[in-house]
């Protein structure tokens, strides 16, 4: 299945004024990378939020959060929320702020 294209269009806008985001296809979805590094992205209906691993495991408490497992092996800090999770834009754009604020902590690559 591909990802949908109506969520990368509302990430898009979000972030349009965002500096050094680049975006990628990847997992069969698209990411976006800051410094190399993704930060967030879209696995078919699915945002991809990567974080530090204790507030994954906060996050992980709510409803429409789930770990990040396309392949059988969960990745740490890594979470898949449901597009409950984040029905308006200002839902939508508190997930990528955490992403992208924690891909600011790891060395460029």
């Amino acid at each position: 299945m591909a990802y949908d294209k109506s969520i990368e269009q509302r990430i898009d806008a979000l972030i349009a004024a965002w500096p050094d985001i680049e975006k990628r296809k990847m997992f069969g979805g698209v990411c976006y990378l800051l410094n190399g590094n993704i930060c967030f992205g879209i696995w078919q209906e699915e945002l991809i939020v990567r974080t530090d691993e204790a507030t994954a495991q906060e996050m992980l408490k709510r409803e429409q959060v789930r770990p990040f497992d396309v392949t059988g092996r969960p990745m740490k800090g890594w979470l898949m929320v449901a597009a409950a999770g984040w029905p308006g834009e200002t839902d939508l754009n508190d997930w990528l702020v955490m992403g992208r604020t924690f891909a600011l902590t790891l060395p460029n690559k």
